[in-house]
């Protein structure tokens, strides 16, 4: 808006000074923000890429995200592997030796290659990783390693 003046005349009178009217302009200029932010874009679309680093993991998905249409697969170790060699594939009790042909046997015509491995609180680590291992050279994609909840029994 323009500012508003009234010429004076010889002798002003109050009249004429309240038509006088300053209006400033207060506007924020949003050239210089707008250049700013983008700035800022680029760097950080430059920079993200960089940032994120991490390690593949396939993670184990849960039962209840998704209905499994085919049969699952359950391996338990017991705790009396370590001595014996014998596991279960089901209720199934196999010996460990055994175990990479009858999985084998199983997989041959599943789409999705995946077993749940079980295992005994008192089996060793050791144990499980080399059923685990057994289970990989025997074609398995993916192994879920199911525990319990804390409530459970």
């Amino acid at each position: 808006m323009p500012k508003v003046q009234t010429i004076p005349s010889a002798a002003p009178t109050r009249a004429s000074r309240l038509r006088r009217v300053n209006v400033s302009l207060a506007e924020i200029n949003v050239v210089p923000l707008v250049d700013v932010m983008l700035v800022l874009l680029i760097i950080f679309m430059v920079t993200a890429p960089m940032i994120q680093r991490g390690i593949d993991v396939n993670l184990p998905i849960s039962t209840k995200s998704g209905q499994i249409t085919a049969e699952r697969v359950f391996v338990t170790v017991p705790l009396g592997y370590h001595k014996n060699g014998i596991l279960y594939m089901g209720d199934e009790p196999i010996h460990a030796n055994a175990l990479e042909e009858r999985i084998r046997q199983k997989m041959e015509n599943r789409a999705d290659k995946q077993v749940y491995l079980r295992g005994d609180g008192g089996v060793q680590l050791q144990d499980l990783m080399d059923v685990f291992d057994r289970l990989k050279t025997a074609g398995v994609e993916k192994v879920g390693i199911i525990g319990k909840l804390p409530g459970e029994r």
